[in-house]
């Protein structure tokens, strides 16, 4: 039995980690919670109580059961490096929401606490196992499509009363919804030789908190993989498209399980984020004899609560971790890089 605690008892705890958590009672126990308002959320507190689950406002409380197993951190993310930092020194597993910190040295420094005591530490990197992501990986896998030439993923929305004219540039888009996508992007195809940028706030020009990207990451070989994300865009780009060198694959809807966890459907429900037969990709390609095809690629199954299987595997078995120290650290210099101009610009990382 893994004995996990959590810093964090807010819509993220509820929606994002716990549903699923409930889906494996069987391997994990959810011993604390730590909360700054305990009783904020009665309902969802008592339930757990009912389990067994302490709650605290006290941070010690986390800091000193040496029963934990593992410490989850969902909690603003200007607060991650110091709060995973307190927390590794005091010796303890950490699964961080993102992004875990804003820059590469914060992240190096993490990660270089966690080598030196010997201690697992990764970010909840969920979108790992977004079906339409899956999905494609295994397009992506199957060759099909041949060799990858250019990739290109999108995360639009529509919102345009929501801009802000103030606030903490971690809390905008680029390390909100980009932290996804360049996720995605390096466990695909690791560090990229470059990337160019354009991160901006459109609904409040000159604002901090962006709302607005666009990042070409060039890889060895010519492949170029786009991740952009707006919250002007009434009609939505298709969520992914891919374009080899024997043929293409264009998905439209994005995974379905944060609208079901939305809309009360909970993991283990029936269909619970399964995609309409409708909402499935195209992939075009041609064979051997230079026949087109055309085929609808059924969705793969998404579920968040893969995260929670794997950190599991890695403190009970053994297991590798799912994301490594080299792959978290790319991630946040990708991201960095591209904060440090508020101006459209080009980083070589190669030549860094």
């Amino acid at each position: 039995m893994l004995n996990i605690g959590y810093v964090g008892f807010g819509k993220s705890t509820n929606r994002y980690h716990l549903p699923y958590v409930e889906q494996r009672l069987d391997r994990i126990n959810v011993k604390r919670i730590y909360a700054r308002t305990v009783g904020k959320r009665p309902e969802d507190e008592a339930a757990w109580r009912e389990r067994g689950t302490i709650f605290s406002n006290d941070m010690a409380d986390i800091i000193n059961d040496t029963e934990l197993d593992l410490v989850v951190v969902v909690t603003p993310a200007p607060s991650h490096f110091e709060t995973v930092k307190t927390l590794l020194l005091a010796g303890k597993n950490v699964l961080v929401d993102k992004p875990m910190a804003r820059t590469k040295a914060e992240v190096e420094e993490l990660t270089a606490i966690a080598k030196e005591k010997g201690l697992f530490l990764m970010p909840f990197q969920n979108r790992r196992f977004d079906s339409d992501f899956l999905t494609l990986k295994h397009v992506l896998n199957t060759g099909y499509v041949g060799e990858p030439v250019e990739l290109e993923v999108h995360m639009d929305h529509y919102r345009p009363n929501d801009g802000a004219d103030a606030g903490d540039y971690i809390n905008g888009d680029w390390y909100g919804h980009g932290v996804h996508l360049v996720d995605q992007m390096v466990s695909l195809f690791g560090q990229p030789e470059a990337a160019s940028y354009d991160v901006k706030s459109v609904r409040v020009p000159g604002s901090p908190l962006d709302d607005n990207f666009e990042a070409h990451l060039f890889y060895e070989g010519g492949l170029k993989a786009t991740v952009q994300a707006t919250e002007l865009a009434a009609v939505h780009y298709p969520k992914w498209v891919l374009h080899g060198t024997k043929g293409s694959y264009i998905k439209h809807n994005i995974d379905q399980q944060e609208y079901d966890l939305k809309a009360g459907i909970m993991p283990g429900d029936v269909n619970f984020g399964l995609d309409a037969p409708q909402d499935y990709g195209q992939l075009t390609y041609y064979n051997q004899n230079g026949d087109r095809i055309e085929k609808t690629i059924t969705s793969l199954p998404g579920d968040y609560g893969r995260v929670y299987d794997h950190v599991y595997e890695t403190l009970v078995n053994g297991a590798e971790s799912l994301i490594s120290f080299d792959a978290m650290t790319t991630v946040i210099d990708v991201l960095e890089q591209g904060a440090a101009d508020a101006r459209p610009h080009t980083t070589y990382f190669n030549e860094k």
